[in-house]
């Protein structure tokens, strides 16, 4: 049995205490925006509520849900985020596959292409005038072709193909009679769920929160992503436009738009806060396989 030193046993417990610490850090403004969003108004205004709700009040719910910009937003961010991961999902392995085989001819200098983009880009106004000229201003595709793949994902991915796929696995499947599409497909994929499961919480949690390409190439609020839509609400203070001014007097008003606005960042995180789960068990084992260098 290993006997731990002083030294190391004091070095335990100050990790802990700051993991601990962070921990806190970290929870704490999710606890209090889920509890305000519950809590009645006056009581958050005043600061009386501190971590529990106080005055359970579902007011704020009622007034997002009558809202046809949030609903719209909401629907149009699921369109984007699902068949926008699915096209990432799909041309990050395509191109991680062959790129992490060894028999792939000019795979390096391909993937120092890849590489250069990371690091330059042609900038905002020429590809403001790319995404116009080809036709895609204020359509649906402009919020998914421009983004459609990471080159930083596909190094992940390249790397787990490299060092999780034991060779022999394609020397198996060629003698077998398996063509590449085949390998893929039957193999290796089955075998990359941990790296998969990355790849899409990746690329949907950014889906989900982008809204700066949105700002840029769409005109029409009837496309707008749901963070466009809070944008509006949470920045602009266009929440008034959900409240009645006429018949209300100024402090109701002030009070409603404090309750809509933590009500409407729970409303909109949950997709992603239930997606986690799924992939929590994954999530890990992808990561750090992923960035091994070898």
């Amino acid at each position: 049995m290993l006997v731990e030193s002083r030294g190391d046993r004091i070095f335990n417990i100050i990790n802990h205490f700051l993991l601990i610490i962070i921990t806190l850090i970290v929870i704490y403004p999710l606890v209090f925006v889920l509890s305000a969003s519950f809590s009645d108004p006056q009581a958050v205004l005043r600061g009386e509520m501190f971590l529990w709700p106080k005055g359970i009040n579902l007011h704020s719910y009622e007034k997002i849900f009558q809202n046809k910009d949030i609903l719209r937003g909401y629907t149009n961010t699921l369109i984007y985020t699902s068949v926008g991961t699915l096209i990432n999902l799909v041309m990050t392995i395509l191109a991680a596959y062959p790129l992490s085989r060894k028999d792939f001819i000019g795979r390096n200098a391909i993937m120092a292409l890849f590489v250069f983009t990371m690091f330059f880009s042609g900038g905002l106004i020429p590809t403001y005038m790319l995404i116009k000229n080809l036709g895609m201003l204020n359509t649906f595709w402009v919020m998914i072709i421009p983004n459609a793949v990471s080159i930083w994902n596909i190094i992940i991915m390249r790397t787990f193909f490299q060092q999780s796929i034991p060779n022999e696995l394609h020397e198996a499947a060629t003698i077998d009679g398996c063509s590449n599409i085949q390998t893929l497909t039957r193999i290796i994929l089955p075998l990359s769920m941990p790296i998969i499961a990355v790849t899409i919480l990746f690329y949907a949690v950014g889906h989900w929160n982008s809204f700066f390409n949105a700002m840029l190439y769409l005109s029409d609020k009837d496309k707008f992503p749901l963070q466009l839509i809070l944008r509006e609400i949470l920045i602009q203070g266009q929440t008034n436009d959900m409240v009645k001014m006429s018949t209300e007097s100024a402090i109701k008003q002030q009070r409603e738009v404090e309750g809509i606005k933590y009500a409407v960042l729970v409303v909109a995180n949950i997709p992603v806060l239930l997606l986690y789960p799924f992939l929590q068990r994954y999530f890990v084992k992808g990561v750090m396989i992923g960035a091994i260098k070898g």
